[in-house]
């Protein structure tokens, strides 16, 4: 019963997440101008839509077969474990920012942000499918040496970027807390550790959760979609003024455009513009 209800909830979540993930990358890739952290933002929401398309493609073959296929969870996993490490290196760039901000801004090559996004959208797809082959689960005979090898490389290399995300989110709570005057970041670490490690955990201990909880799988794929899901939502309050009516363009462009933001209620200014102070950016609304 639960696994039926987790199915369409998560089916009808993802729905809503590629509507809000595909106006995030519209208006991040041609209408908002980018700077280095908006750069993360548009992959990550890249990665998430990835994910959510492929979910709800197999979903509903799914719900039209009535059979489950284990291509369907490999597949999906590229997206996930893609927004895993995005979401990491947004979270430590943060997080050095706004402890190292002198040398950050001194140091920092221009196109850091595109270096490091290049990389790991290369890097995921083999260290996902992989081990997939290896262990069977993309219709491929299983071989378990190299299933057991593949395996915990793509343990190891995912517990990474959830550990160091959580830490830098970690990090950056006590140090604006405690070592710095600025507004203390919401929603910093809590979104990654609770809601992202369970799909992490299954991916690790797939046959014995399998096993033992069944009904795991399915609350672990739920929360990933929300979690995919929400980000559109939580870009959208950062950026909102409350009780003012405004075209989304506008509110995006004040939660993400880094690099450009708006007057108090105007247009966008040119790079290296004096800007007035506005809301702090997504930056501090989503992290690890």
């Amino acid at each position: 019963m639960f696994a039926s209800v987790a199915f369409y909830l998560g089916l009808a979540v993802s729905l809503g997440g590629l509507l809000g993930n595909g106006l995030v990358l519209w208006h991040l890739g041609f209408r908002i101008q980018r700077g280095p952290f908006s750069v993360y933002v548009l992959h990550l929401a890249a990665a998430d839509f990835l994910f959510l398309c492929c979910h709800v493609a197999f979903s509903a073959v799914q719900a039209a077969l009535g059979s489950r296929d284990t291509l369907r969870f490999a597949v999906t996993f590229v997206g996930f474990a893609a927004g895993l490490w995005l979401l990491a290196a947004l979270s430590l760039e943060r997080c050095l920012s706004e402890v190292f901000p002198a040398c950050c801004r001194s140091c920092r090559p221009r196109r850091a942000s595109g270096v490091v996004c290049g990389p790991l959208w290369a890097l995921t797809p083999p260290a996902v499918l992989l081990p997939a082959h290896a262990c069977g689960l993309l219709r491929a005979a299983s071989r378990p040496p190299a299933c057991l090898r593949y395996h915990a490389a793509s343990v190891a290399w995912l517990l990474g970027p959830a550990c160091g995300a959580c830490g830098a989110g970690l990090l950056l709570f006590v140090w604006v807390g405690c070592c710095s005057q600025r507004p203390r970041p919401r929603f910093y670490g809590a979104v990654l550790g609770p809601v992202l490690l369970p799909r992490v955990l299954y991916w690790s201990l797939r046959p014995l959760l399998d096993l033992l909880l069944p009904v795991f799988p399915p609350l672990a794929t739920l929360l990933a979609c929300v979690h995919a899901s929400s980000k559109p939502l939580i870009y959208f309050s950062a950026g909102r003024r409350p009780g003012k009516r405004e075209p989304l363009q506008a509110v995006l462009q004040r939660a993400l455009g880094d690099a450009a933001q708006l007057r108090a209620g105007g247009p966008s200014l040119p790079m290296g513009a004096h800007r007035p102070p506005v809301a702090r950016p997504l930056q501090d609304h989503v992290g690890g």
